[in-house]
């Protein structure tokens, strides 16, 4: 009896291995015919997160208009597309030079991307500006920049490309987020404040365009780390405090959101929220227990941050 159970493992691991590989694959075919021909805008394409959408939607035969506000990024970006795929199965990118926090020139961005195509079926908004530091050293004017570019900025476009949605019944809007949209952490007021509203306006916008068939979505991270940024190996502090912004702080890969992202599209999800346990905890315990959420995090407020730097 265990000669045969030792020989039925590796046939059952081999078998769940098997159907796996077979589940990954019918959910590309089913990713890539989910976008297949569908106009979609992706804001900041030359950010990590960016770049890593658009190639996944590239290749899942979207016709792309890139954004972003630098113009020799956005054409490195189209190179390393249109190096790589199949010109048969997929479409030139449309480039587009946008700085959100521009809100001036938001409006005139969003009519050309209609005048082009016709319509959008699918917008990501995934442009962010990121600040760090005390709340007394940061400026009145730089608070501003950060509302521009993570609300303002975002809700401009949105409601210049919805009411074409609208109109023909039919369109997706995508939110990138943070976790900072569901609870405030220490010495980034600014950016959080900007995440908490535009969680409020596409949770609003959600119930309000349901009746068109326009689909809402928001996909919140913790947060999106660099490509090469990895815990340093043998540097972990024994506190739990730190263990605790250790993990909300390296948070998980672009591909990883992208790839979200596109599931995200493909089920028209409402809402996703990507974190390991800490984080989703976090949120939990903000919600249940306010005062003991409170208590923690202003006991991890130790280090005094010197003047904050745009990321």
């Amino acid at each position: 009896m265990g000669v045969m159970a030792m020989l039925m493992l590796p046939l059952l691991l081999l078998g769940i291995s098997g159907l796996l590989f077979i589940y990954q694959e019918v959910s590309r075919l089913w990713s890539k015919s989910a976008v297949q021909n569908k106009v979609v805008v992706i804001t900041d394409a030359i950010s990590g997160l960016g770049k890593e959408c658009a190639r996944v939607f590239h290749t899942g035969g979207a016709r792309l208009v890139l954004c972003g506000k630098n113009w020799e990024r956005l054409e490195n970006l189209y190179d390393a597309l249109t190096s790589v795929a199949d010109p048969r199965k997929t479409f030139t990118p449309k480039l587009v030079l946008l700085d959100l926090a521009d809100i001036s020139c938001v409006q005139d961005v969003a009519k050309e991307v209609l005048d082009c195509y016709g319509c959008v079926d699918i917008l990501i908004n995934n442009a962010s500006v990121k600040v760090k530091g005390p709340v007394d050293k940061i400026s009145l004017e730089l608070d501003k920049k950060i509302m521009d570019a993570n609300y303002f900025g975002p809700i401009t476009l949105t409601k210049v490309l919805l009411p074409n949605m609208i109109s023909r019944r039919t369109g997706q809007i995508v939110l990138v987020n943070n976790i900072q949209g569901k609870f405030g952490i220490p010495f980034r007021t600014a950016y959080s404040a900007s995440k908490h509203a535009a969680l409020g306006f596409f949770d609003c916008l959600r119930a309000e365009v349901e009746e068109y068939d326009v689909v809402v979505s928001t996909v919140s991270p913790t947060f999106i780390r660099s490509y090469h940024l990895y815990p340093e190996q043998g540097n972990w502090e024994s506190s739990i405090l730190k263990f605790f912004f250790r993990k909300l702080a390296y948070g998980v890969h672009p591909e990883e959101v992208a790839e979200e992202v596109m599931r995200t599209v493909r089920r028209k999800k409402q809402e996703v929220f990507m974190a390991n346990p800490i984080p989703k905890a976090a949120v939990y315990i903000r919600t249940f227990f306010p005062e003991f959420f409170f208590a923690v995090v202003a006991c991890g407020v130790k280090e005094k941050l010197n003047v904050p730097e745009e990321g």
